[in-house]
């Protein structure tokens, strides 16, 4: 029982890095606790008197855990694909995240991270994840994957040239609100011209609407694609709250007080290169938190 209590006690010592984990390899706060609950029944009762690193030790079992859940995942999607996906984002307002939050968004985890990781193969994104943002050796994830060291090696290798690859965001909080609020003002302007400025010219959209708003998921490419699309949502600027969506400037669209969308930006070089949309009303009940007073940007 004694031995029992202290791995519950590290367990939840590292809850934090461990749900940390388990969102950068699912995208999903619901499945990253499901992961942390799964990962616990695995181990309650483990002797780890042998165990010299329990948080080492404990980050790989949830890894196993995450890897049989996004393969599982992965084999849904070959039935069903979607290049609409949009990840759980992670929504707050003001200008602060909470000791959890940050914990959760640690290493700049923005929302267009996670969509470069879930167009990695599972063994892929084990391996990034693991090895590149918390640390653990080559070593241990290779028995992970029933791979050599040299193989996983390589699949974090190609995993890395994905996220280099990816435009780099402007972490300037200011600025990045400054364009999110011109955007949204051309927008209910119908400033088309302005629009296509703020836009990278590759710009990318995508729409996520889930089962029960099928119809609005999309994917856009191309500046005056997306600020066609955008500017007929004018008439929802009035509803516009500003929010940090995983950690930077974003909005949720609330029509008198309800969720619509919650709308993640990527901004660098002083342009717009991605806007990712959650439309799916069952997910925005659970990643969007009280909201405050609506107004306007």
């Amino acid at each position: 029982m004694d031995r029992n209590d202290s791995l519950a006690d590290r367990f939840e010592a590292n809850r934090g890095h461990l749900r940390a984990v388990a969102y950068r390899m699912l995208g999903s706060v619901t499945e990253a606790d499901d992961a942390l609950q799964e990962a616990w029944l695995r181990v309650a009762g483990h002797d780890t008197d042998s165990v010299a690193n329990p948080q080492a030790w404990l980050t790989t079992v949830v890894g196993r855990v995450c890897l049989n859940m996004l393969r599982s995942r992965r084999s849904r999607r070959e039935v069903a694909p979607s290049d609409t996906h949009v990840p759980d984002p992670i929504v707050t307002f003001g200008d602060s995240l909470d000791p959890e939050q940050q914990t959760l968004l640690a290493d700049s985890v923005g929302l267009a991270l996670l969509v470069v990781l879930e167009a990695m193969t599972p063994a892929e994104r084990l391996a990034f994840v693991l090895h590149d943002v918390f640390g653990v050796p080559f070593s241990e994830i290779a028995p992970l994957l029933d791979r050599s060291e040299a193989a996983t090696q390589q699949l974090a290798s190609r995993a890395r040239r994905r996220v280099q690859s990816s435009p780099e965001p402007d972490q300037d909080h200011k600025r990045q609100r400054r364009l999110v609020s011109a955007f949204f003002a051309a927008a209910r302007d119908g400033d088309f011209d302005a629009l296509v400025q703020m836009l990278h010219p590759d710009v990318v959209l995508t729409i996520d609407g889930g089962e029960s708003r099928r119809a609005a998921s999309l994917v856009l490419q191309g500046a005056r694609a997306v600020a066609a699309r955008t500017r007929t949502y004018a008439q929802l600027h009035p509803y516009v709250v500003p929010a940090l969506v995983n950690g930077s400037a974003g909005a949720v669209i609330a029509p008198h007080g309800r969720p619509y969308a919650v709308i993640a930006f990527t901004i660098g070089n002083g342009q717009i290169l991605r806007l990712d949309a959650l439309l799916d009303p069952e997910r925005l009940q659970r990643v969007v938190p009280l909201l405050p007073h609506a107004g306007n940007e």
